[in-house]
């Protein structure tokens, strides 16, 4: 389970973003050098992994390389509703990180 919060807590925040719509006005713009709908769709499907069975190498490095996309460009994003919705994103991209952290020895 992922450290602070359990898939069953994670679920809900899954099935609010899915049933969220996209932000309108904003397929096809990039900030800061990053597609906004192209970050959507990866950590969508990387939480959607990590729900159905967990995240392989790849998809924890695909998954870090998402959250610093949305660390980068979810400051510089004006729109309220857009910015709730990326940081939703940014919310469950995470929380399933937390779970591929190593632990200190």
């Amino acid at each position: 389970m992922i450290k602070g919060m359990s898939a069953p807590e994670l679920s809900p925040l899954w099935e609010e973003h899915r049933l969220a719509p996209y932000p309108s006005g904003f397929r096809g713009v990039a900030i800061a050098g990053v597609e906004l709908i192209l970050l959507d769709s990866d950590v969508a499907g990387l939480v959607h992994g990590e729900l159905h069975g967990g995240l392989d190498d790849e998809g924890v490095a695909i998954l870090w390389a998402c959250l610093a996309d949305l660390d980068k460009a979810l400051p510089l994003i004006g729109d309220t509703y857009c910015a709730s919705y990326f940081a939703r994103l940014r919310t469950m991209a995470r929380l399933v990180a937390a779970r591929y952290l190593p632990n200190a020895t």
